[in-house]
């Protein structure tokens, strides 16, 4: 069962988390793209689908802490230290995407596809800089768990 347990952890990981990640990083340069210029239209199109990703997938990712407790009470390992440093920064990973970067590109989208009547200061630096503290928690986490520091099993 525990072997099931983590298949289904990394899995939900790697489908989930992924195309946030990658979504929300191709955010900011299409919305830079965005105001203005010729293709304007396409570039609202491809915005609405990035942050469409971003929220979906969000929703999924949390089959990702889920099946985590499962199998890190099947292996014995909740009170490790590695492991409840995973887990708050996995916490501060959904916290930068919830109150952050979902709320940023919804701003974003609605000033593109609703232009104002002078020239607006879209987040795009701000949104790039969230990413990127989103993806490099993330990547904390996934060295933390393939390393996992003080484990007994030689890893």
């Amino acid at each position: 069962m525990t072997k099931l347990l983590l298949i289904l952890h990394v899995l939900a990981a790697v489908l989930a988390v992924g195309p946030v990640a990658v979504s929300a990083s191709m955010f900011p340069a299409s919305l830079r793209a965005a105001p203005g210029s010729p293709g304007a239209a396409d570039s609202a199109a491809t915005l609405r689908v990035l942050h469409r990703i971003c929220r979906v997938y969000a929703g999924v990712g949390l089959a990702v802490p889920l099946f985590g407790f499962a199998t890190a009470s099947s292996l014995g390992v909740l009170g490790s230290a590695w492991l409840i440093v995973s887990i708050a920064l996995t916490a501060a990973a959904a916290v930068v995407l919830i109150v952050g970067i979902l709320p940023g590109q919804e701003a974003a989208l609605a000033a593109v596809e609703e232009p104002g009547d002078g020239p607006q200061q879209l987040p795009a630096g701000r949104l790039a800089m969230l990413t990127g503290v989103f993806n490099l928690l993330w990547a904390t986490v996934t060295v933390l768990m393939i390393v996992r520091p003080g484990s007994t099993t030689g890893g």
